[in-house]
């Protein structure tokens, strides 16, 4: 039994080590439950002694004053939503350390605007650019070939641009989201489920991967096909999607399809409302996986989901960055790409128990 004072200094020491910590992983090193953490990390923000984010917390800002930094780094997103605003912390909680200051741009998914904003960035004098490419409605090798013709260092972020040979010439950092769909699919067939149903929003740079990544699990896990639905985004137009999640749950019952990975978690927690609306039982008539982990703990049925690693994706790329800017001859630097990979928070829409609670 760890009492409030050990656990406080095991988070105080992680954060410090490693800049930031996961109350899962945590918890389940301390063998309590995920709330017992989040309530340790609560009175320590409150202390001012690290700061809580979604899952888990980082370290303070330092106090140290822009005069400080050594270089400025740019950093270009779509959004400032969803994804991203983790990602965008991890980097934060870096930049101290790495002695840089972040200037963030946003395209809100125009591409003229992004070109716009990474000019301003460059004639700004940032030393280089983490960047997360518009690719709705753009051939990936006028993507790269843009980024290619920046005339500061670019690490592209959370984006597979694979089938273009130029983009091996550029440094990225993403989540394999293949690996986490695969993940999501193998842990309902352990749980004994044969045929798995997909639902995805098709409209999101992750959404192939995610396709992919089942389609590989599926194939070789031997699972029966289950039925494929492609979502609506939703938030505009609730009705369009509970319509959409209406049949796809009828497709399900009449093929005995009793689970489904959800991409994403928003579309999981609706559909979750909808079957409860029916008078199904989750997850005794249906588990629910979601892919990602925005809110998934917040749905009607706390949702199991696939929980990218977005503070380690901005870490990861703030430091691969800086090291090809501090690098006296980064020409020859050979590109790195690296995957990070997702992992499964258990949670109670699939069944299982979740790992590193404390059951009594």
């Amino acid at each position: 039994m760890h009492l409030p004072r050990a656990r406080q200094e095991f988070l105080l020491r992680e954060v410090e080590l490693r800049g930031s910590v996961r109350s899962a992983e945590a918890a389940a090193r301390l063998g309590v439950s995920e709330v017992t953490i989040r309530r340790d990390i609560i009175e320590l923000d409150r202390a001012g002694k690290l700061a809580r984010v979604h899952g888990g917390a980082v370290a303070r800002r330092s106090a140290r004053g822009p005069e400080a930094a050594r270089a400025i780094v740019g950093v270009m997103v779509p959004s400032t939503t969803h994804h991203f605003p983790p990602l965008i912390r991890g980097m934060e909680a870096l930049a101290p350390e790495l002695r840089v200051r972040l200037v963030l741009g946003v395209s809100h998914y125009h591409p003229e605007v992004e070109q716009a904003q990474v000019e301003r960035l460059v004639a700004l004098g940032a030393a280089g650019l983490a960047i997360a490419p518009t690719t709705h409605r753009r051939h990936a090798a006028d993507v790269v070939a843009w980024a290619t013709s920046i005339p500061i260092p670019v690490v592209l972020v959370e984006r597979s641009l694979d089938g273009v040979a130029r983009a091996r010439e550029l440094d990225v950092v993403r989540t394999d989201h293949v690996y986490g769909a695969a993940l999501g699919v193998e842990h309902l067939a352990g749980l004994g489920h044969e045929r798995i149903g997909l639902a995805v929003y098709d409209r999101t740079p992750t959404a192939p991967s995610v396709r992919e990544g089942f389609a590989r699990a599926a194939q070789s896990l031997g699972l029966r096909s289950g039925p494929d639905a492609v979502l609506p985004k939703g938030e505009d137009d609730p009705a369009s999607l509970t319509d959409v999640l209406a049949r796809f749950l009828d497709e399900c019952r009449e093929s005995g399809t009793d689970a489904v990975l959800a991409h994403t978690d928003y579309h999981a927690a609706r559909l979750v409302e909808t079957a409860l609306d029916r008078g199904w039982r989750i997850p005794e008539d249906l588990a629910v996986v979601a892919y990602d982990d925005e809110n998934a703990e917040l749905a009607a049925i706390p949702l199991t989901a696939v929980t990218p690693p977005r503070l380690e994706v901005g870490r990861e790329a703030l430091q691969l960055l800086v090291d090809r800017v501090n690098d006296p001859d980064p020409v020859s630097r050979p590109t790195r790409h690296l995957d990070l990979l997702p992992r499964l928070t258990i949670r109670a829409s699939c069944g299982a128990h979740p790992r590193g609670e404390a059951h009594t």
